[in-house]
Formats: C-alpha cells, sequence, structure tokens
C-alpha cells in the first residue's frame, strides 16, 4: 500500500473511532433520560411526560440550545451507525457481522427519527413509543402469519434481553475496554454501572418482548407495549413503584456506562 494509500487508511479509522465514541455518548444521553423520566413516575412527579425515546427527546429541547444538543445526539446517533457498518463490513466473524449488520439499521432508523425530531417534526416521536409500537404491531398482524411474525419479534426481544442480563452480569463488556487506561476506582464505578445498568436494560426488553408475545396470541395489538408502558408497567407489579425507581435508575446508570464506553472502549 502506498503512503497516500496508508494514511487515507488511518484517516478513515480516524473518522470511524470519533464517530462511534460519538455515538456511546449520544446513547448515553437518552438512556440516562429515560431513566430520570422513569424515576420521576416512580415518585409521582411524571408531570405527563413519557419515560421514552420522545420523552428524553422533548426533555432536551427545553433546554437553552436544545435545538442544537438535538442535532449534536442525532449526528451522534448516526456516528454509531457508521461504526456499527464498518463492523458489519469489516468484522472478522460472521456473527459480529450479522449483529452489527442488525445494529446498523437500528441505530440509522434511531438517529433519522432523532434529526427529524431536531428539524422540528413532532410527529415522529410525538405520539410515543406505546401507540408507534402498536401501529407496527397491527399492521404486522394483518399480514399472512403475522401473529407468528409478532410472536417470533416478541421472543427475540425478550432473548435479547435475558442475553443482555446475563452478558452484563458476566461483565463481557470488559474485554472491550482499555482497562489499563483506568484506576481501580475507575474501573469499580464501570462495573457497577455496567452489571446494574445492563440488567436493567435486559430486563425491560424481556418485558417488552413478553407483551409482544402475548399480543399475539390474544390476537389484541393492545397489548403491545412500548418503552414507557412497559416501565409503567413494573409499578403495577406486588411491590409497587419500588421496582420502577430499581429499573429506572438502572437504565440511568447504563447511561453513565454509555459515556464511559466512549471514552475507555476500543473502537
Amino acid at each position: 500500500m502506498s503512503v497516500r494509500g496508508k494514511a487515507r487508511g488511518r484517516s478513515g479509522r480516524a473518522t470511524v473511532e470519533v464517530a462511534g465514541r460519538w455515538g456511546f455518548a449520544a446513547r448515553g444521553v437518552i438512556y440516562l433520560l429515560v431513566g430520570v423520566l422513569a424515576l420521576r413516575i416512580a415518585l409521582g412527579e411524571g408531570g405527563g411526560r413519557q419515560a421514552d425515546r420522545g420523552g428524553a427527546l422533548a426533555e432536551v429541547a427545553e433546554q437553552p440550545l436544545g435545538s442544537a444538543l438535538l442535532w449534536a445526539l442525532g449526528i451522534g446517533l448516526a456516528g454509531m451507525a457508521l461504526w456499527q457498518l464498518s463492523e458489519a463490513l469489516w468484522g472478522t466473524k460472521p456473527g459480529k457481522r450479522l449483529l452489527s449488520a442488525g445494529r446498523t439499521v437500528f441505530y440509522a432508523f434511531v438517529a433519522y427519527s432523532v434529526l427529524v425530531f431536531a428539524a422540528g417534526d413532532r410527529s415522529e416521536s410525538g405520539g410515543g413509543s406505546d401507540r408507534q409500537s402498536q401501529d407496527i404491531t397491527a399492521r404486522a398482524m394483518e399480514l399472512p402469519a403475522g401473529r407468528w411474525l409478532v410472536a417470533a419479534a416478541g421472543v427475540a426481544i425478550a432473548v435479547t434481553g435475558v442475553v443482555s442480563a446475563v452478558r452484563a452480569g458476566m461483565r463481557t463488556y470488559r474485554k472491550h475496554l482499555k482497562l489499563g487506561e483506568m484506576s481501580r476506582r475507575v474501573r469499580q464505578a464501570v462495573d457497577v454501572t455496567g452489571v446494574a445498568g445492563g440488567i436493567a436494560r435486559g430486563l425491560v426488553f424481556l418485558a417488552a418482548g413478553g407483551f409482544a408475545v402475548r399480543a399475539a396470541v390474544v390476537y389484541r395489538p393492545s397489548e403491545v407495549k412500548g418503552v414507557d408502558d412497559t416501565l409503567r408497567s413494573f409499578a403495577d407489579t406486588p411491590v409497587g413503584p419500588w421496582l420502577l425507581a430499581v429499573v429506572a435508575i438502572g437504565l440511568a446508570l447504563y447511561g453513565a456506562h454509555s459515556f464511559a464506553m466512549a471514552r475507555w472502549r476500543r473502537v
């Protein structure tokens, strides 16, 4: 490879690295805000705002320089999609490349919705994740074998939640971190946020997947719950809003863990 080619290669890798780190930071902001909003709901101080991506974006929009912050979040999530695309195209293991391809689509969609919100179109998030999930489910059930598709999607989401929680408990994220650059206290803090946050996130996925499977079984799209309704369902358990508060704190910790990944992950 020529000197110019090597320079371009290094420049490309540097661009992807910056994009990935920016993406982790943007993801951290959204999870942190969703956790805070859910905690407010658990304490009876929700103020009508939904604890999902739409609610988090609305919260950002009300801050000083809110519009600029929204654009920064959208660009950051687009950066995450770009990094995942690079992993899908040039990763070494076929299984991981396939997962990265799926994440590319997911983060591209999320980035698009955030950028549309930043541009002033609130229709993408104004209805909340709950109504959007029910609308998508209703359309899916109209397809041939639609109930099976919804059930399969629910199982996949639930399994993702279980796997995410188990991997968090096993601290598998450590293999991606630059542990040598961290002090002992920082490593401990990263473990607290990674384990607690990952388990909380996995629990939300597990519950959301379960509701999707239930909707397919009873053939009722209204049984599907988005992030907001899924979180609120934790308050309907025998332990009341305490479980929601614990999960909310866990999601906020996952946001903090994403900030740590933005700083110390090998990208």
